[in-house]
Order: C-alpha cells, then structure tokens, then sequence
C-alpha cells in the first residue's frame, strides 16, 4: 500500500528538524547563568530517563492465549498497567519535571488485544477505535519511542494511525523513504529540563530501528523504506545533536546488545548492533536497548574514541522490566555535563495494577476476553507442544497439515501443481494447548502467536538434507549411553525454539551423538531415499523464508506462491471448515531423536 502522502510529508517535515518538545515549564536559557568561582559550591543537577521495550501489546497482566492471569517459572508479571504504577513511584521520588519516559520498539504486536485493534476492530477503519496501546502509553505520558521491527507486521497505514494516535513521537533515524533517502519518522527528539539554577538541561533522544525489518516485513516495506545501519546513522545524527545544544544524548535502539544477527550475510548491517553504537560513535552517554529480549539491569561500553563510559540497560520484555536511568550533571564551563550516569530495572511484579489504566481499557480487554473465547469447532483428542522440542507431536503436525492443505489447494492445476508438498513448523510455545472437546480462537491463536504468512518455496532433496542438518543443531550432542535430561538437551548456541523447524512429508532420524552438520540420517521420501536431485515444494512461513534464522538456501530458492492471511488465520479457517479436529487424519511419527541408531524417546 503506498504511504499516504499528507502524513508522509508531513512526517518527514518534522524529520528534518527533529520534534523539540519543552517538558516542564522552561525558563529562559540565558537567565541566571553565575560561574561557581570562589567560595561558590558547583551548581548541581539530577534527572532520571525511564524507558521499556518489546512490549509487543501488553497492557494487562493477562495471557490472552490461555485466558488468565499471565505466569511464569519466574513469576514475571507483565503490561503497561503495572508499568505506570512503577513509573509513577519514580515520578513521586524524583518529581515528575525531573523525569523522561521512552521506550525502544515493538509495541503493537504480540498479543490477541493488539492483534483484536489492527485486523478485527482495525484502528485505520473509518470512525475506527484508539489502539489501546496508544491510550495506555499517552496516559502514562511516554516523551518518545523508538520504531521495532514488529511494527512493520500489520502494514504502514496501520503503523502511520498508531503514529497518529500517539501523543509522542515514534523515532527511526535510519527508518527512510526509500526514494528520497530521508528520514520517513522524526530521527530524534530533544526535551528541555528546568533545573533550579536557570539554565535548562537539553535531553535529545535519538531513536533507531532494526535493519532486518527490509528482510523480515519486505513484503510491506520493500520500495517503501530501507534501513541502513545503527552506527552509520548514529555517527550522521549524535554531532549534530550535539551541535544543536544537546546536554545529554540517550539512544532508544531497536537493537540487542550482542553484536550479532540472525540472518546471515543477506545485508550488510548488524542485527544487535547497540553496543557497537556506543562504541564507535562519540558523545553518546546512555542507551536503552531493545529487540533481544533479555534482561540487562547495567552494561558499560567504553567508547573507542574517546574513552567515556556509555551505560546500556534492557529491561525486560512484555513489561516484566521498567529501566531506569540515573544522571548526575554539574555545570561547568557554561553547561551542562554528565558527572556520573547508571541504570538498574524495577520488577512489575512488585507492583499493583495502575487503577487508572484498568478504567482506560477494560471494555477493549472484555471485548477481546469475548472473542478470543469462540468457539470454532471440537478435537477428538487433546494435543499439547509440551514434549514438541524433542519429538514429533500431533500438535506441530497439525500446523503443517493446514500449511500443506492451503499450499496444495494455492498450486493445483498450475505449472507445479505435480510437485509434493512439503511443510515446515516450529515449536513456538512449549504451553500450547489443543483440548479434547470444544476448541476456541485462544486455543488455535496459542498455538501460532506470530503474525507470520504462509509462502510455498521450491527445493532440491539436497537442499532440503542441508536444511534438516541446520535445523538438529538445536540440539546439544549428547553420547550414547550418557543420560538424556531434555530440559538440558535443546536451544544449544542459545538457539531458540521457533528456529528448531520440523519438516512433515520426509520421514528421517537426528543422530544427537553426531557433531552438528552430520546428524541427519535415514532420510526418505515415500519409503525410498531421498534424491538429492528431486524438486520439492515446501510450505514455510514468510520469517524462514525472507532469512529470519539463517537456515540455508531457503531465502534463495524460488517462490511459487505467497499469502497475506496469517497462518495463526489459516488455521482458525482451517479448524472452522473441519469443525471436526481428528489427529487420526493427519498426525504421524515422521522424525525421532537417536544415538547409534537407537531411539532416544
């Protein structure tokens, strides 16, 4: 869909100049400005920046999967209700003039109320509602939030109507329009402090996305935008913010600390690239980071430059987390500088629901408890992902029938309709649950919680051998006769579970006891090996496919067909046209762990 030109302009009008926004009551920038000569103590100021990440639609502390009250081993209560409990307790302690609140991406997706507000009751509907993420984050009062990858998922008008909705900017430095090359969201925004001495501290807030958005949303971005590097557009915009009286610069990124990425050498830019920011690009002086998903109270990077200290933090997803950044400032030399800066995290489950924000969106959450609670058809027998990390469950063969089934019905009577179909599924949720009896949207949604789409891509057996190979280094290597613990057998190299694929249609063992790279063995197609040579078409979802997990040749191979509809969609269609869910049909032990050629389970 092509952007809408008012708001694109209009965007980019304030791109150019950054969004200056006053916090606070501002009082004139010359007033008062007295050295600290003799027998006069340093004039001394303090402020806090708060910020969250990967929100991914949490407002209350509720799985809308299983509808109840959200759990974990950890006991990690989640949503922006109990974030504004905890952001108000700073607000009381600092007072409120002394405090920013950010946040670094990835807010409108995740869950079935956000999904609810941009396909089922769709915000960009004419007279359409407020997204309850945008209600609850300008109740609680954000200054900023950095651009995610996840928002790109629904489209951009739906992203450019939550921007709408927002009474704060989104950020993306290097989110650009791809025809101009100029900045298609506010690079940045700078907030003015009233400090007791007269002269304001500037805070600008630089915000940057990920990269792997042109990879991962193509589909929706692909001659739309592109997105060049963290450090390229830090290094482009942190002077010029300092040249523009910036105090304190703090950068919102969309982007783990790691150095790493997911996706290969398919572009050029870095994945988890906000350490290698701080490193590589002076006068930067706090990064709130994001994308990852793992909890970072304090990190410190020394920038290579000039050897400052740069203090990374990320707080926890969904709202586990809230950061909080401390910075100390003394004027000298007629300004402002950072004396001292650190951060820590503040658990949401020390906190009670903000009453205010239950009472902004309880009928939004009533409405989605309701819906996600139809009925759409029964199952013969109950399914579970429970033990689906290390075998071969009914429940993932479930997805990769409904993917075959739609893949099979897209190509018939065309020119590969004679190829077999082959489907890929990961084991996203070890809590999913498929019950005997009634089965509703949650149950089906639980099962699928990405927005990911369904493409058909055509393989050689050769490539699909590697493909398998790349897939069993999930698992750790484990010796015959040494004992099994499955909780210790999975996600070696932190390899996570929704880049574990099983492939329905071949039949083959994964030798553990083999180095990775050599663990696929008696691989088959219809009773007989596997030629390398055969054409295969594989049903894999738009993630795998666009490179997301790097597996091999996949991203290269052909596209024959491609969907719009959400898989998580084509299965509630799927379940709904059955009525009758019976894994007699399309459940069967396809792939089973092994040492020496012994069955582990």
């Amino acid at each position: 869909m092509p952007l809408n030109r008012r708001t694109f302009l209009g965007t980019t009008a304030a791109a150019g100049a950054g969004a200056a926004i006053a916090g606070g009551v501002a009082a004139p920038a010359e007033a008062h400005e007295r050295g600290h000569g003799h027998g006069h103590a340093p004039k001394r100021y303090s402020f806090s920046v708060m910020g969250t990440t990967d929100l991914h639609g949490n407002v209350f502390n509720w799985d809308y999967f299983t509808d109840k009250e959200f759990d974990d081993k950890a006991h990690n209560d989640v949503g922006l209700a109990k974030i504004s409990t905890l952001v108000e307790q700073v607000r009381k302690e600092k007072g409120r003039h002394n405090t920013l609140m950010i946040d670094a991406g990835d807010t409108i997706q995740g869950t079935q109320l956000s999904y609810y507000y941009a396909k089922v009751d769709p915000i960009t509907a004419k007279h359409g509602p407020v997204h309850p993420m945008a209600q609850a984050m300008n109740a609680i009062g954000y200054h900023a939030a950095a651009l995610g990858n996840h928002e790109f998922n629904y489209g951009i008008p739906v992203l450019r109507k939550f921007e709408e909705q927002c009474d704060f900017p989104l950020l993306g430095a290097n989110a650009l329009d791809a025809k101009t090359l100029k900045p298609a969201f506010p690079p940045y925004v700078i907030k003015r402090l009233c400090t007791p001495h007269g002269r304001d501290v500037k805070v600008a807030v630089l915000g940057l996305t990920n990269p792997g958005i042109a990879i991962w949303d193509k589909a929706n971005v692909s001659g739309k935008m592109v997105f060049p590097g963290l450090e390229e557009q830090a290094a482009k915009w942190v002077p010029r913010l300092r040249s523009m009286g910036a105090d304190v610069v703090v950068v919102a990124a969309h982007s783990g600390s790691s150095g790493t990425s997911s996706y290969g050498d398919q572009l050029p830019y870095i994945e988890n690239a906000a350490a290698l920011v701080a490193q590589q690009v002076p006068g930067i002086d706090a990064i709130l980071v994001g994308h990852a998903h793992t909890e970072i109270p304090e990190y410190r990077v020394a920038n290579k430059e000039t050897g400052k200290e740069v203090v990374l933090s990320e707080p926890l997803k969904w709202g586990q987390r809230l950061t909080v950044f401390d910075f100390d400032l003394v004027w000298e030399k007629g300004r402002w500088t950072v004396e001292k800066a650190g951060a820590k995290v503040l658990n949401s489950n020390a906190a009670a629901e903000d009453p205010k924000i239950v009472r902004l969106l309880s009928d939004e959450h009533k409405k989605v408890v309701a819906y996600v609670n139809q009925v759409i058809g029964t199952s013969k027998a109950a399914m579970s992902t429970a033990e689906a990390a290390w075998k071969d469950e009914p429940i993932i063969d479930l997805i990769n029938a409904v993917q075959m089934d739609t893949v099979k019905a897209a190509l018939a009577g065309g020119a590969y309709a004679a190829l077999p179909v082959l489907s890929q599924a990961s084991c996203f949720s070890r809590t999913a649950v498929i019950p005997a009896g009634r089965v509703t949207i949650k149950d089906a949604a639980g099962l699928y919680p990405f927005e990911n789409t369904l493409e058909a891509r055509v393989l050689t057996g050769a490539q699909l051998k590697d493909y398998l190979e790349f897939s069993a280094r999930y698992y750790v290597r484990t010796p015959a006769g040494a004992p099994v613990d499955p909780a210790k057998l999975t996600n070696a190299e932190n390899t996570p579970d929704y880049n574990y694929d099983a492939v329905s249609g071949l039949v083959y063992d994964i030798d553990i006891a083999q180095p990775a790279g050599s663990r696929i063995v008696n691989l088959s197609f219809q009773g007989k090996p596997l030629d390398p040579a055969a054409q295969f078409v594989l049903a894999v979802n738009n993630y795998r496919a666009n490179g997301g997990g790097n597996f091999p040749h996949v991203a290269g191979a052909k596209q024959v067909w491609a969907n719009s509809e959400e898989i998580r969609n084509t299965i509630i269609a799927w379940v709904k046209a059955k009525g009758v869910v019976d894994p007699a049909a399309f459940a069967s032990v396809d792939w089973k762990l092994v040492r020496d050629g012994v069955a582990v389970f």
